[in-house]
């Protein structure tokens, strides 16, 4: 057992894997994705679990603090199950509900435990090239009745007040970790040009249609798991009623097309360059929280730093509306 967080020990994840009637084992970690904790867990029969264990202080989507994130992935967890189990959907990766119908359970104030079950298949990257495009599945998505428990989004930021504070305090040092003052720096010389792109953002999330479909939010190469010819979604937590080019915003044009006549809409181009626009800006978002709060250098900082780097370049060249 390994890449426990602080707080969480084996046996709190065994204690609370309990709930869903899974005796244990053994637990292996499972070093994929990015942010939460994963693990494969064996039963005394040879059945197998994957556990996701979420960071709640890093699901700001979810909620702006540990409780209400608990609560919002809750949410999205009660969604997926709904659309796999309730509206037929069987490309949806969703959670197992304990014997009290729970898809998500606590571990303490931060953390959270969802379980799945275990698939074998081969999933993509986030940034690679996609072994093949989901649009029919998403026109499928975007169809269905909503489930009752499905999160109402907010098109906008949802660390926007974190990331308005950051650009309100590059007069003075920040101190989180080794990348807290390099972070500063780059915010501080791009500064004028991320402040004209939020304004970016609020006209064009002004101008979206006031209709909602339910979206995944992430169905990148990274959460598509394809398991002979099945394609299937991963990571649900990120569900919710939105404008389907929320989905839709780096499709390429032929998926667009094959969208339009799958679903008889046509993709808007503000919407996509609203949504292609706010994927930066919480990108940034995300990074610039990071590096403020405590941490120090891995893997994954070094990796977010690179990325954090090349999208405030970009964010900060000036666009017309």
């Amino acid at each position: 057992m390994k890449d426990l967080p602080d707080g969480v020990g084996e046996r709190d994840l065994r204690a609370v894997l309990r709930d869903w009637d899974v005796e244990v084992g053994e637990l292996g970690y499972a070093a994929v994705g990015f942010g939460d904790y994963h693990w494969i867990a064996t039963g005394a029969e040879g059945r197998c679990w994957f556990v996701t264990l979420a960071d709640l202080a890093h699901k700001v989507h979810c909620g702006p603090d540990e409780t209400a994130a608990r609560h919002g992935l809750g949410q999205a967890m009660d969604t997926a199950w709904s659309l796999r189990e309730e509206r037929g959907l069987a490309f949806v990766v969703a959670p197992v509900r304990t014997p009290g119908g729970e898809t998500l359970r606590p571990v303490g104030e931060r953390y959270a435990v969802s379980v799945f079950p275990f698939l074998d298949g081969i999933s993509g990257e986030f940034g690679e090239e996609a072994r093949g495009s989901v649009v029919d599945l998403l026109a499928e998505l975007h169809g269905v009745e909503p489930p009752s428990r499905v999160p109402v989004l907010d098109p906008d930021l949802a660390s926007r007040a974190r990331l308005e504070a950051s650009l309100g305090e590059l007069d003075r040092a920040w101190t989180g970790g080794p990348y807290a003052e390099p972070a500063r720096a780059l915010l501080a010389g791009h500064a004028p040009g991320l402040r004209r792109r939020l304004a970016e953002l609020d006209h064009r999330i002004a101008r979206l249609s006031p209709d909602r479909v339910v979206t995944h939010g992430e169905p990148h190469p990274g959460n598509v798991l394809w398991a002979g010819e099945s394609r299937l979604l991963l990571d649900w937590d990120t569900v919710g009623l939105a404008v389907p080019e929320r989905d839709l915003a780096f499709a390429t044009e032929a998926e667009l097309e094959r969208y339009a006549g799958l679903t008889g809409h046509r993709p808007d181009p503000d919407a996509l360059a609203c949504y292609r626009l706010r994927w930066d800006l919480d990108e940034v978002a995300t990074y610039v929280t990071w590096f403020r709060a405590s941490h120090s250098r891995s893997e994954d900082k070094e990796l977010a730093w690179t990325e954090l780097a090349e999208i405030v370049a970009r964010l900060a060249q000036v666009r017309s509306m």
